[in-house]
């Protein structure tokens, strides 16, 4: 009887470190996640930003062949 209460009292506390285990984890991908959309939201933003700067030097390049033609 007492070999049976000592078995299920380890098996009790092994569970309950494993327990600890999976929300650690579970605590850390959370956390991973919200770094990847942050990442992905700055990504955006300068690719945003890129585009922007593409559309203004193409309109500096147009204004300028136009004062050349003139």
């Amino acid at each position: 009887m007492n070999r049976i209460v000592f078995a299920l009292a380890a098996a009790l506390l092994a569970a309950g470190c494993g327990v600890e285990t999976v929300g650690t984890a579970a605590t850390a991908a959370v956390a991973k996640q919200k770094e990847m959309e942050a990442g992905k939201k700055t990504m955006e933003q300068a690719q945003q930003k890129v585009q922007q700067s593409m559309e203004q030097v193409q309109r500096s390049a147009e204004k300028a062949g136009e004062a050349d033609k003139q």
